[in-house]
């Protein structure tokens, strides 16, 4: 394994990040991801700073920071990966707690 930490291999990371986190569904989220796609990352970072409590908006709001090949992007990466994989965990949460609740209704 290359030790190496390469641009080319940061958005492969980022890319898999962006897949779990999936098509935004709030304005919000497609609010901030249009604000890292276009390279505004200190406009996702205030709206990661205004909403706690999104781990979508959190997830994107460390990608920027990985981009800049520090040796905090392992880091930075791991911590966007979290959140990301906490945003997935509560939308599957919500939509078996909507099914569940049509069923037994």
């Amino acid at each position: 394994m290359s030790s190496e930490l390469t641009l080319e291999k940061v958005n492969q990371a980022v890319n898999a990040i962006l897949e779990v986190l999936g098509t935004p569904e709030t304005e919000l989220h497609r609010q901030a991801l249009a604000a890292f796609q276009s390279g505004d990352h200190q406009t996702v970072k205030r709206l990661a700073s205004t909403n706690l409590s999104d781990y979508y908006v959190k997830s994107l709001g460390y990608l920027g920071g990985a981009l800049k090949l520090t040796p905090n992007t392992d880091t930075i990466l791991a911590e966007s990966a979290r959140s990301a994989a906490d945003f997935a965990k509560e939308k599957a949460l919500k939509q078996l707690g909507e099914a569940l609740a049509k069923a037994l209704s």
